[in-house]
């Protein structure tokens, strides 16, 4: 789907993960909004997990920072890829609805960057990036 900034007019692609089908957990970069998926098939020993959407709290604290420096965090959001304004859940909407086919079906947003859907921008994604030094497998 093509996303839209409305701080700078940036348009840019944007993909839905839904993490129940995709048995994964996720967490933002506070600085560049970056996505860190974790899946529960390569979930390591000793950091507990819960129902799909975002980590938790502590599992956050068991993640490498973010190549950009930042830190992943349960209170971060999707950014904008061109001036890295946090994106607007309730602004998000009507573009993610327009271009979700479930919609015309009933499908409605979470409107929160906090549910079960994580949003996907210009493939900016790690997956797995656990701190092994600070986890025990």
């Amino acid at each position: 789907m093509r996303g839209y900034c409305p701080a700078c007019s940036a348009s840019f692609e944007a993909q839905l993960i839904h993490n129940g089908f995709n048995d994964s957990r996720y967490a933002y970069c506070s600085q560049c909004g970056v996505v860190a998926l974790c899946d529960h098939w390569s979930w390591p020993a000793g950091i507990p997990t819960s129902d799909y959407g975002p980590l938790t709290p502590e599992a956050v604290t068991r993640l490498a920072p973010c190549v950009c420096g930042g830190q992943f965090n349960t209170h971060a959001q999707p950014r904008c890829p061109e001036c890295r304004t946090a994106l607007d859940p309730m602004a998000a909407t009507d573009w993610i609805q327009a271009a979700s086919s479930g919609t015309s079906h009933g499908w409605r947003w979470q409107r929160s960057w906090v549910g079960l859907y994580a949003l996907v921008i210009e493939d900016r994604m790690v997956r797995d990036p656990w701190n092994v030094a600070s986890s025990t497998r």
